[in-house]
């Protein structure tokens, strides 16, 4: 199975992002642009939350704010659970199971941004690896 570090390098698409000060409403078009469910905040290079679809749907819609006028920073999740590079998929697999995340930072050492992976990232080279498995056990029986 490939290593989150590995599995990172792979991915083919920029990291969206969006500012505490950007209001929900660019957050929201960011996401439909990227075509993701989660967008990290940054302040210039620091991660200081995280914006999901949840976060709209609980923050802004349920309480009747517009996205319009609210800024990020106002609903963003602010705690935000992470991992590094090092960490395995299966870590990264129990770790968003147990606090029922769909998306997890990936920090450096030094806090800087590394990327973001999604449940369906884990899910997919989960597939990938037991396909890869399932295809040299057959060759091995039949060898």
């Amino acid at each position: 199975m490939k290593t989150l570090k590995q599995m990172l390098a792979n991915k083919d698409r920029p990291l969206a992002v969006v500012a505490p000060s950007d209001t929900v409403f660019h957050a929201l078009s960011v996401m439909a642009k990227h075509d993701v469910g989660a967008l990290l905040v940054l302040d210039g290079e620091q991660l200081v939350g995280i914006f999901s679809e949840r976060d709209y749907a609980r923050k802004i819609i349920l309480q009747g704010k517009t996205s319009k006028d609210t800024q990020v920073r106002e609903i963003m999740s602010d705690k935000v659970a992470y991992v590094t590079p090092a960490a395995s998929l299966d870590e990264c697999m129990a770790l968003m199971t147990e606090k029922h995340f769909r998306h997890l930072p990936v920090l450096n050492d030094d806090s800087s941004v590394a990327g973001m992976i999604s449940i369906g990232d884990l899910v997919k080279e989960t597939i990938s690896s037991q396909q890869f498995l399932i295809a040299e056990l057959e060759r091995y029986i039949s060898g």
